[in-house]
């Protein structure tokens, strides 16, 4: 009874979060933490961190991989699968309706306005998320100076994947003076689907992509102007830029770019493969680290330097805030959006998700006026 009372809480929690989680993986990030650390008490601070910390340092979708985690920590081996399909498939099922839409009428629907919108909420919720981990992360006077110099680090536009390596040596410095079967039969059973739906480069074009990408958006649209623009030709760049563009623009995770694009190669069958390719290398990666992770945490070397890697991981959403700050809040209506946020969740504590939902409603009334 238990367990099924806690895959069904995963379920709706993980499928809530798909349909609402705007604004890129730090928001995402933050309204986990407001979920599972402040409203549910599932995962400690220190617990989500070191989550943060396993889903920072392997390539792909660092808050979808974080969503497995979770899963796996509450549920085992049917959380992880389950808490992870839950996240990606609201986004994904919207993405490819917006593709079809694409095809179809041949441009994106007009949604600038959500994006204005939701901007200023997602601000608030990171620099929320950020001052409510500090206090667990920056236990020491050492970390916090981790935290600094990563932040200079990010500034100064070093690739995250080093300042998140910089951040575990440094925090090093003062110590040094089983996969089961059933994650092979889920990664064998997965391709399979794929051969039946006649669909393998694109799997595997998006499997290459899955297993070696860092870093933000940005960086996805890099490696997929690489692969499908540049050397398979499959799409024009303007192409690729709406189906970026709409990858932003719908909740959930960016790496749902990849349904978009499938779709526009080769419809449902495309969007499926594509969708499974760019995902399931998170599963793979999320399902090994999860097993050494604990062991790594009772190592005193090891364990430094997972406490800087969280330094570091805070640092980076601290500098994402900034950044998407001054880029935001650049007029009288996004900072009243910014305080109407601030008031709901700190001092109503109002869900997270509500807030976004309020926004968006707001954006598409703004957007019918002003884009």
């Amino acid at each position: 009874m238990w367990a099924t009372r806690t895959m069904r809480e995963l379920a709706l929690l993980f499928l809530r979060l798909g349909l609402t989680a705007f604004g890129g993986p730090a928001a995402h990030i933050a309204m986990m933490q407001r979920e599972v650390v402040g409203r549910l008490g599932w995962l400690t601070e220190q617990e989500f961190l070191d989550s943060l910390s396993l889903a920072s340092l392997i390539p792909g979708p660092s808050s979808t991989e974080l969503a497995i985690h979770i899963g796996y920590r509450r549920a085992g081996w049917r959380g992880l699968v389950l808490a992870g399909v839950c996240f990606i498939m609201p986004a994904a099922l919207m993405v490819g309706v917006l593709a079809w839409a694409y095809i179809r009428f041949g441009q994106l629907p007009r949604v600038a306005g959500v994006l204005w919108a939701v901007k200023p909420v997602v601000i608030v919720l990171v620099a929320d998320a950020v001052w409510k981990l500090s206090r667990t992360a920056l236990k020491t006077r050492w970390l916090v100076a981790v935290a600094v110099v990563c932040v200079a680090l990010f500034a100064a536009q070093i690739s995250p994947l080093l300042v998140l390596l910089a951040g575990a040596v440094l925090a090093m410095a003062p110590q040094v003076r089983e996969a089961r079967a059933r994650l092979l039969v889920i990664g064998a059973a997965l391709p399979v689907g794929v051969t039946k739906l006649g669909a393998w480069p694109i799997f595997f074009a998006f499997v290459r992509i899955g297993s070696v990408l860092f870093g933000s958006g940005y960086v996805l649209l890099a490696f997929l102007r690489a692969e499908l623009v540049e050397r398979y030709h499959w799409l024009t760049s303007q192409q690729l830029l709406d189906a970026v563009a709409i990858g932003q623009v719908t909740p959930g995770p960016v790496f749902t770019t990849a349904t978009f694009i499938g779709y526009v190669l080769m419809g449902t069958r495309g969007a499926v493969a594509a969708t499974i390719g760019i995902f399931v290398p998170a599963f793979v990666f999320v399902a090994i680290g999860a097993i050494f992770l604990p062991r790594l945490r009772q190592s005193q070397t090891f364990g430094a330097a997972l406490n800087g890697v969280n330094a570091a991981s805070l640092a980076l959403m601290a500098v994402v805030t900034v950044q998407l700050g001054r880029a935001a809040l650049t007029g009288w209506i996004p900072l009243s959006i910014a305080l109407l946020s601030a008031v709901a969740l700190w001092r109503f504590r109002v869900n997270s998700s509500w807030v976004i939902l309020a926004a968006v409603v707001a954006g598409l009334l703004a957007g019918a006026h002003r884009f």
